[in-house]
């Protein structure tokens, strides 16, 4: 059969063959699925991977992402042409990240321990490593640079092509000149690719469409967000300066200053610009389909300040012309991260679409995708690219918005919790105002405000950005010390609710919970929901409502994902899926006090003989009916309340007014991870697809004596690797924002997922997955914060109230204190 003759089926049909399509098909051929076709309209990299500048760095402070660069740059330095004997045109000259601001060197010493913690040859030097290795460069200004030896450059097209021939090589098929015109699903669960060439069934349907995929996945009735904004970067004319160098320059990552990057291109010069004005938008509407290779014309107007500085950076570049200048689409997704994994609300389409870095990205994340088809999930977290974090919210004018946003912040410092601002609020809860008014500074979840912290006391309500303390931490240590020691009331609407009802709705669930589900009416359990690999998908609290009617509730950016998964691992159950998340709001009242409080306004009995902990009833407060289960992510007496979404703002002010001789105080999500991480909670930087119940230490919630989805897997006994609890050194200023390398008798042994002040017990705590030999209690270990070693302690029960007398205290007990 030629190579343009389509087939009638396939496994696999991949409609894009620019990096993304390529790289996935390649990889899963790799992984064992060989039966694949894919379909290009025009020639491979004829959309946006031609006109890529190629580079890639170690350079991140993404743990996952750093993963799939190392692996990256592997490959195209010699394994891929090793494999395929098709030359990639690998340039290993290495990298510079400047930084010219304290903001700036945090960034680096903070992707400095990330690094440590993935192995890289990287490290923080000052401006003379610099000017010895690059000694054209105008360093006025420059406090130091992250050295990155092993990073460089390389042509697309050549790497797409040997990726092609690797994959072909394996059986894929690869289809040129072939345009795909619409993408169905039949009654069945197959997918119909029409084409140019005709029509070819197939179990799985990928979208790599580049510049296109949003209008592909339409065809589908899906609204994947992602918006085509356009990028230059120009090349000079040769440069008299390198006709003698015997090596090539390292890359200069010039974010400050330039807003891009700045490397040789044989013997020119190459300047890239993200500039961060006026982004430009393009193809609101679609792309055109009969564009192959399209650039538009330079404009200069809107670069110019940044054009101009990077010739102020690269004095040699001043008196030279503009030989080319490469102004071509790239699609910015709201959040700038790729659209990885599967589509919403449907069983075997996947995203492979969205890249905005696919040379740097590309091949890393396309091998986890493959993973993910293939095997029931990927080898890194996810949750940054998983297609389902977004909803409908996301509509078109949105995701050009928030594409604007992304594109100016590609060279801004990505502190941490950094808050995209743009196009917000989306979906603000009834009690918004109230506690915007009352100094709530709110971050968005899966389209939610939710607050993060109550400026008070001067502190001006914004977010205040640096890697080091700030006037935030003494915000959350107060709303942290009103929890512990009086009484503290959060909005938590954001929560994903949903309830599954009807004849099999416990037969459904029972299936896909590791842990025993809740007997009694009114019963609340802990439970994980797995893939058939074994590895988390999710953690949800599960409440019995009544007999055949079940409630669950988990972290809002779980939303989608739980729906598909009971939908898409039903097997005939007649059960009812609802979700709640928009008709019901809800609130924690957390604290000792908590009871009192409560009490003031309802007549339901609170005591521990009347309401026992780990119960829910449908009670009246303030004379309206809601659902309280009596349990605490603080660790303290408290209750979360389930509400009408139209009584929400009656029952927060009256709880608020019979709070007030006992001090209730507003608290957001910092406080709260801060109050989970002192009782040693995991949470959703933990509890990931990479992990299963065994490595995440989380076996306890997982029964014996039931059959449950993944269980053969989960069991595992060969550990990799191993959730430890443990407390670092404080010094006052940095505390750790998750990523950090483990170390034991020197040795890396692991990484930080999760990292927070405990205000309680004035520690610094985190979760790592470590070696397993690493997680002994007491064992002393040294983490690498902020690039330098700080000492820790593995921990062997919670820091704070580790028999978790709290959250049980009877109202007796209450009463004789």
């Amino acid at each position: 059969m030629s190579e343009n003759k389509l087939p009638s089926h396939a496994r696999v049909v991949i409609v894009g063959g620019g990096v993304m399509g390529v790289g996935l098909a390649y990889h899963l051929a790799h992984e064992g699925w060989s039966d694949v076709v894919l379909l290009e309209k025009g020639e491979l990299t004829s959309g946006s991977t031609w006109h890529a500048a190629g580079q890639i760095t170690h350079s991140t402070s993404s743990f996952g992402l750093g993963k799939c660069v190392d692996y990256n740059i592997g490959l195209y330095s010699g394994a891929l042409e090793a494999e395929t004997g098709q030359a990639v045109t690998w340039h290993g000259c290495g990298s510079f990240r400047l930084a010219y601001t304290e903001d700036e060197m945090d960034w680096l010493r903070h992707t400095l321990s990330v690094g440590r913690s993935l192995g890289f040859n990287i490290e923080l030097v000052g401006p003379e490593k610099v000017a010895e290795l690059h000694p054209f460069y105008n360093l006025d200004g420059v406090l130091g640079a992250l050295y990155t030896p092993d990073d460089g450059h390389v042509d697309p097209t050549n790497v797409t092509m040997a990726m092609a021939a690797g994959a072909r090589a394996l059986g894929v098929k690869i289809v040129r000149r072939c345009r795909a015109t619409n993408i169905t699903q039949r009654p069945t669960g197959e997918w119909m690719v029409e084409s140019e060439q005709g029509t070819i069934t197939c179990e799985h349907v990928v979208n790599a469409g580049g510049t296109y995929a949003r209008q592909m996945g339409e065809w589908s009735g899906l609204q994947l967000p992602m918006t085509s904004m356009t990028h230059h970067y120009f090349v000079t004319d040769p440069v008299p300066e390198f006709e003698g160098l015997d090596k090539e320059l390292p890359v200069i990552r010039d974010d400050k200053k330039v807003s891009g990057y700045i490397r040789m291109e044989q013997k020119r010069g190459l300047i890239g610009i993200y500039e961060k004005a006026n982004p430009n938008a393009v193809w609101l509407d679609e792309c055109p389909w009969d564009y192959e290779n399209w650039l538009f014309d330079a404009d200069y107007d809107r670069v110019m300040p940044w054009l101009e500085e990077s010739l102020n950076r690269m004095p040699i570049f001043a008196e030279l012309g503009i030989s080319r200048d490469v102004h071509g689409a790239i699609s910015h997704p709201p959040d700038g991260n790729p659209l990885i994994g599967p589509a919403p609300g449907v069983r075997n389409y996947w995203c492979c679409c969205g890249t905005q870095i696919g040379i740097g990205w590309g091949p890393g994340l396309t091998r986890e995708l493959a993973r993910w088809m293939v095997h029931g999930s990927a080898d890194i977290s996810m949750r940054e690219y998983d297609p389902r974090r977004f909803g409908s919210y996301a509509t078109k004018d949105w995701q050009v918005t928030k594409a604007k946003e992304d594109y100016c912040l590609r060279h801004e410092i990505p502190f941490p919790h950094f808050n995209r601002l743009a196009g917000r609020p989306i979906k603000p809860s009834p009690l918004y105002e109230r506690l915007k008014d009352k100094g709530a500074v709110y971050e968005e979840v899966f389209g939610h405000e939710r607050p993060r912290w109550f400026a008070k006391d001067g502190v001006e309500q914004r977010d205040h950005y640096s890697f080091k303390r700030n006037a935030v931490h003494d915000m959350v240590a107060t709303e942290c010390k009103a929890v512990r020691e009086t009484v503290g009331i959060m909005d938590i609407s954001a929560f994903t609710k949903v309830e599954v009802a009807g004849p099999d709705a416990e037969v459904l669930l029972d299936r896909l919970t590791a842990n025993r589900l809740p007997q009694k009416v009114g019963g609340i359990a802990l439970t994980h929901m797995l893939n058939r690999r074994g590895r988390i998908e999710l953690e949800t609290t599960v409440v019995k409502l009544d007999e055949g009617r079940y409630y669950l509730v988990c972290a809002a950016f779980f939303e989608q994902r739980l729906l598909d998964h009971l939908e898409q691992q039903r097997d005939g159950e007649n059960a009812e899926i609802i979700l709640r998340s928009n008709d019901w709001a809800a609130l924690s009242v957390n604290g000792p006090a908590a009871r009192d409080v409560m009490g003031a306004c309802t007549d339901a009995d609170l005591s521990n003989a009347g309401f026992k902990w780990l119960t829910a009833q449908e009670i009246e407060v303030a004379g309206h009916k809601l659902w309280a289960f009596r349990m605490s992510y603080a660790g303290e007496l408290g209750w979360e309340l389930h509400i009408p979404r139209d009584s929400t703002l009656a029952v927060y002010d009256a709880l608020w007014a019979a709070g007030e001789a006992h001090g209730i105080t507003d608290y957001g999500s910092f406080a709260m991870n801060a109050l989970r991480m002192e009782k040693g909670f995991k949470g959703a930087g933990e509890l990931t697809n990479e992990v299963t119940l065994a490595e995440a230490d989380v076996l306890r919630f997982a029964r014996q004596d039931k059959d449950y989805l993944g269980k053969d897997k989960t069991l595992n006994t060969d550990l990799p690797w191993v959730c430890a609890y443990l407390e670092i050194e404080p010094d006052g200023v940095e505390d750790g924002h998750g990523g950090e390398a483990v170390m034991l008798d020197g040795q890396v042994v692991g990484s930080t997922a999760s990292v927070a002040y405990g205000h309680t017990v004035g520690k610094i705590l985190a979760f790592a997955y470590v070696k397993p030999h690493a997680n002994q209690p007491g064992a002393e270990v040294e983490v690498i914060v902020a690039g330098k070693p700080r000492k820790g302690r593995i921990l062997g029960e919670p820091a704070y109230d580790p028999q978790s007398l709290l959250p049980r205290t009877d109202a007796t007990k209450v009463a004789a204190e």
